[in-house]
């Protein structure tokens, strides 16, 4: 690979924002200005690939499965990095890559799709939950190799979350898992890049 080659950045950090716009003190990652942002690195013929830095407590789901279908439609080599957290619609950024990575000190919650507000206990409202439960799982399990029985046992776990349902996994088990590729930081992340954009 020549010495200019050329790599764009970018950083999902904070809340995924969605449809609707976080108050001030909330660190975001609108997704209305990631997504154009994907279009133009796609188009960009001296963009060489691209490295994604996940930082993430995650967010709205819609707009996080929007950018991860993105992601992975993408045809230059995309390469992720979680570090500190990677967490709920992280997962999937996280996994659309070409090549995910996590640090050893990262961690990333699974659980199942949760909603806040006023909920109409109707079958159809569950429905709906469940239906979106299952194109977040198959994401998921279709950009990486975690199996899905592994996938669902994590996310419906009551053993680890004190009032929730899931758990939380390291970056040495989210690898063992097969949920990240490979462990590894900057270094390794930027090599694989230049790897990938190579063949």
């Amino acid at each position: 690979m020549s010495e200019d080659f050329k790599i764009h950045y970018l950083g999902i950090i904070g809340q995924v924002e969605g449809h609707t716009a976080l108050e001030a003190p909330n660190k975001s990652t609108k997704y209305e200005l990631v997504l154009p942002e994907l279009v133009a690195v796609e188009e960009d013929k001296s963009i060489d690939g691209m490295l994604i830095i996940l930082n993430t407590v995650g967010g709205d789901v819609e707009a996080g499965l929007a950018i991860s279908e993105m992601i992975a439609g993408m045809t230059k080599p995309v390469v992720s990095l979680v570090l500190g957290g990677g967490h709920s619609i992280g997962i999937p950024l996280a996994v659309a890559a070409k090549r995910s990575f996590i640090t050893k000190s990262a961690t990333m919650t699974l659980h199942p799709v949760r909603f806040n507000g006023l909920v109409i206990g109707a079958s159809r409202c569950f429905e709906y939950l469940e239906k979106m439960q299952d194109r977040i799982s198959g994401f998921i399990t279709d950009n990486s190799h975690v199996s899905p029985e592994t996938l669902k046992r994590l996310m419906y776990s009551t053993d680890e979350l004190a009032s929730d349902m899931g758990s939380i996994i390291d970056g040495k088990r989210a690898v063992e898992i097969g949920l990240i590729d490979r462990l590894g930081s900057l270094k390794e992340a930027i090599e694989e890049l230049k790897n990938l954009a190579k063949k």
